[in-house]
């Protein structure tokens, strides 16, 4: 069955694209989903602000529970453009939140709550916990993840990621600001598929996400890249564990691919055969001779920080040609994952 017009079973304020030929994710979720009134949740906090909007803290004044809500911002409202905007993507979201609802790295759709007065849409999920750059960065000063906690997160984040691709949904954006960790027992969660997109949708595709996380390839204006461009981001974020710091921080698109340059060598036709095909390459930067033409990962991430497995993991995701990057099934098969006792 298909994603087709998911919040349109709904409510009435805007249809969604079609996914139809989606064929794993079912339409009978949006037969189950409910709009709510916004009176229905009390805000008890604030737990993100954002280009979108922003997403607080409620508790359902009936049940109990506490949920996270993410509403549109107020102003958008004053553009007629711009709030249909806004609201088909937001409904581009709940499609995806449906479309991959259920499973424990990823978190779950409540319903959509909508205000009577103004007829403004927000999106009810589960609260889970602190992202994992508030726990890394505040909680923990910056102080790096060992390895067997590092192997735990990541074995969460790939599983999700492959539930994910396997509905041919791409996260675009994953980064330690969109993880949540909970719970007595951790629970690793991916939120936020407010940038997703289908593999269905023809490219070109946008050039969007955070810089920090980008893949190459989408830095350099590749038109029609895919699931790849996840695992990049998950290598990412495993750096950042292990280091304490984000690996790669430009301060803009050339800065960032002189700082990935200088880890992972200069691209060559042995190491990166599809650079020079990229519509920016040679364009964004102009590399020094002082640049490296060697990869120095290792050097920064030595068998005492990262045993010769979890090694392999970091360096196959942090490829710059895709073709030898790892998808996040292959990831999971890998020994480093062997070692780690079953959830």
């Amino acid at each position: 069955m298909a994603v087709k017009r998911v919040a349109a079973a709904a409510c009435t304020v805007e249809s969604l694209a079609d996914y139809s030929q989606a064929s794993t994710a079912p339409t009978s979720c949006c037969k189950r989903r409910r709009v709510c009134c916004s009176g229905e949740y009390e805000e008890t906090g604030v737990l993100g602000n954002g280009g979108f909007g922003l997403v607080v803290k409620a508790r359902h004044r009936i049940t109990g529970e506490i949920v996270a809500v993410k509403a549109l911002h107020s102003d958008s409202a004053k553009k007629p453009a711009s709030a249909a905007a806004a609201v088909r993507g937001m409904l581009r979201e709940v499609a995806f939140l449906a479309a991959c609802r259920g499973h424990l790295s990823l978190v779950d759709l409540r319903e959509l709550s909508r205000d009577p007065a103004t007829g403004e849409l927000s999106l009810v999920m589960e609260y889970v916990g602190p992202s994992l750059h508030d726990v890394l960065h505040d909680q923990r000063g910056g102080r790096p993840f060992p390895e067997p906690d590092v192997r735990r997160i990541m074995r969460e984040l790939l599983r999700g990621v492959e539930h994910m691709h396997a509905r041919r949904i791409v996260h675009r954006d994953i980064k330690p600001r969109n993880i949540v960790i909970g719970g007595e027992a951790g629970g690793i969660k991916i939120c936020d598929l407010g940038l997703a997109m289908s593999m269905f949708e023809p490219p070109p595709y946008a050039r969007c996400g955070t810089l920090r996380y980008m893949a190459p390839e989408v830095v350099l204006g590749k038109p029609d890249y895919g699931t790849e461009v996840d695992m990049w981001s998950l290598g990412c974020v495993m750096a950042e564990l292990l280091a304490g710091a984000p690996l790669f921080d430009g301060d803009d698109a050339g800065d960032q691919l002189r700082e990935i340059f200088n880890v992972l060598g200069v691209p060559g036709h042995s190491t990166w055969p599809a650079y020079k095909s990229l519509p920016l390459a040679g364009k964004l930067v102009k590399l020094p001779r002082d640049i490296r033409s060697c990869n120095r990962l290792r050097k920064l991430f030595p068998e005492d920080r990262l045993s010769r497995e979890g090694f392999q993991v970091l360096k196959r995701l942090l490829s710059c040609n895709i073709d030898k990057r790892l998808s996040a099934t292959a990831a999971l098969r890998h020994p480093w994952f062997a070692d780690e006792a079953p959830s």
